[in-house]
């Protein structure tokens, strides 16, 4: 037993020194790619390109660096199969995927009427159809992406040493960290080396504004837990993926056809995944979800 702990120990050092390397990584390839797409547009390639501040770039940075770090941390932690990360085959896979996306979806949409109906959001003039389309492509391709990562690979490593609560939280407080790590617009309007690294440094500032922490990273921390109960609970990544999509379409599809009028923090940010009022839209759709899967488990037996 003391040797499986030192193992698993090991397992979770190494998972946090890749993160922290992905972060180190993408703040000294943010610039370059700023600077590609920039070379890119000055030579009529791309020209859209223009439009995105140094952040976004940064953001991407971060996709590109967990990927290219990947690889080592996969040879570095011996996994085999997804039985090694706590995964089992899901046969009604189709039917936790529809049922997490409603469950995230529906209750969410709900909030956004009873928005709409208190005229703290109101209905935009004209509906941007692409921005639609967009978003149906981030609900399909994101859940994907950072299920697999979060509740995939950082959770099943740390469920490794058997302290199933104790993973969920430093999971999910990742989770919400590398969602949280956004600097405002216009941090660094001169792109240079050290641009990635104070975009980090104004990033990590936001956690000094109690009234920011309360209404945007507790959501997230909320979130993610919610997503990793789910995963452990049925041993597979369908339901957090179809709640992660119901969430992601919810949000996006309410931000497509209304805009806010009304500014309420903490209870409502600058989207419906921000706020205390989304964090008990979430709450209600982990009991929903709980109450769903005891239902499932009531009629298996």
């Amino acid at each position: 037993m003391e040797n499986l702990t030192l193992a698993d120990l090991k397992d979770a050092v190494r998972l946090l020194i890749y993160l922290a390397a992905t972060i180190l990584l993408a703040a000294l390839l943010a610039p370059l790619l700023y600077w590609a797409a920039q070379w890119l547009s000055a030579h009529g390639l791309f020209r859209f390109l223009t439009a995105f501040d140094f952040e976004t770039f940064f953001h991407r940075a971060l996709l590109v660096a967990l990927l290219v770090l990947l690889w080592p941390l996969l040879r570095s932690i011996p996994v085999r199969n997804w039985q090694d990360l706590s995964l089992e085959r899901n046969q009604r896979w189709s039917r936790d995927l529809l049922a997490g996306f409603l469950l995230a979806a529906i209750p969410l949409l709900c909030c956004g009427a009873a928005l709409l109906a208190l005229h703290i959001f109101s209905l935009r003039s004209a509906v941007n159809w692409l921005g639609l389309t967009k978003i149906i492509g981030a609900a399909v391709a994101v859940p994907v992406i950072e299920e697999t990562f979060f509740r995939g690979l950082v959770l099943g490593v740390l469920l490794r040493s058997s302290r199933k609560y104790m993973s969920i939280f430093i999971t999910s407080a990742l989770f919400a960290i590398v969602h949280f790590l956004k600097a405002p617009e216009q941090t660094s309007p001169i792109v240079t080396w050290v641009s990635g690294f104070n975009s980090l440094a104004h990033s990590f500032r936001q956690f000094a504004n109690p009234m920011l922490v309360a209404a945007a990273f507790m959501t997230l921390f909320l979130l993610g837990y919610i997503l990793a109960d789910a995963r452990v609970r049925t041993r597979s990544l369908w339901l957090p993926i179809g709640l992660h999509a119901g969430w992601i379409f919810a949000r996006g599809t309410f931000q497509g056809v209304a805009h806010r009028e009304l500014l309420v923090l903490p209870w409502l940010g600058k989207n419906l995944l921000v706020g205390i009022v989304p964090l008990a839209v979430a709450g209600l759709t982990w009991m929903l979800m709980r109450g769903w899967l005891k239902y499932v488990d009531v009629r298996k037996t």
